[in-house]
């Protein structure tokens, strides 16, 4: 599916991608260190009654990054300019990873436009903590970054940007064979074809920040106090983690499950880990269309 664009009114550029369907519509918005590309299976795979589209956020992909983002709700507004001009209302949003946290801030922020809500390894209502890295590369959980200055300077961001820097395709897969892909693989010519897709993220420490300070929830997260819009969130939800991820811990899926409440339902999948659509494509399209109906 090649990649189309379109002008949003703050002056970014978003592309995306589009698979012809059915009447439903379903927005799909990719997670850190990807881009629509990532999606590529899903869609060749999910039923021919819906029309896909999968958008490239600010700074990911093909798309624009004019001005630096500092919120999950920056990516959150773009996506509504994005669905506002295309003309996209009654539709449904799957998010991965960090797009569940953007399409948690939409959903909240404007009500009527989403029917039903896809949480696919998703970073927390309460954000996604990030810790100063500890020379050993592990986390120091006693000391929780708290500004841009200090993600910017952290060992993790640091090691991560010097990989796309130096364009070291290896080391890319090194990361993700330790913590994305710890089950199964892309085949060998899909795997290149998501490395060259990495390196056109321009935007690592701000996503990263904005993660570590995203929360609405109505509790202080460690970094900041919840704008308590969780309880906004009133479409049914559907939330899927990997019992095998090892990016998205269990207690952060609890916490959305806790804030979101009644209208949300947690189905954990059996042996998988951030990134069912490499480890169990099949189950991961028979749960989601399910629920979607």
């Amino acid at each position: 599916m090649a990649l189309q664009k379109i002008m949003l009114e703050n002056n970014e550029v978003i592309t995306y991608r589009e698979r012809y369907g059915g009447e439903k519509v379903i927005v799909l918005v990719h997670g850190n260190m990807t881009s629509s590309k990532h999606w590529d299976v899903l869609m060749e795979t999910l039923s021919p009654k819906y029309k896909l589209y999968a958008l490239d956020l600010r700074g990911f992909g093909g798309s624009s990054y004019n001005s630096r983002i500092t919120s999950i709700k920056d990516f959150s507004d773009d996506l509504k300019g994005f669905v506002d001009a295309l003309g996209l209302e009654d539709f449904h949003l799957i998010g991965w990873s960090t797009g569940g946290t953007v399409c948690l801030q939409f959903v909240a922020d404007y009500p009527g436009l989403c029917d039903k809500l896809v949480l696919l390894a998703s970073g927390s209502t309460r954000g996604y903590p990030m810790y100063l890295t500890k020379e050993d590369g592990s986390p120091d959980l006693e000391n929780r970054l708290k500004t841009i200055q200090e993600v910017e300077k952290d060992g993790k961001t640091i090691g991560v940007q010097g990989l796309y820097d130096t364009k070291n395709r290896d080391g890319l897969k090194a990361v993700w064979n330790a913590v994305i892909y710890t089950h199964n693989r892309p085949d060998e010519e899909k795997y290149e074809e998501y490395i060259d897709d990495m390196f056109t993220q321009r935007n690592l420490a701000d996503v990263y920040h904005a993660l570590n300070t995203f929360n609405i929830s109505s509790q202080h997260n460690g970094v900041n106090d919840g704008t308590n819009q969780a309880k906004d969130v009133t479409v049914p939800v559907l939330i899927l983690r990997g019992d095998r991820d090892y990016v998205v811990t269990e207690q952060m899926t609890q916490e959305i499950v806790e804030d979101l409440g009644n209208n949300a339902k947690y189905v954990p999948l059996n042996d998988m880990g951030h990134s069912p659509l490499v480890d169990n494509l099949p189950v991961l399209k028979r749960e989601i269309e399910e629920f979607l109906g």
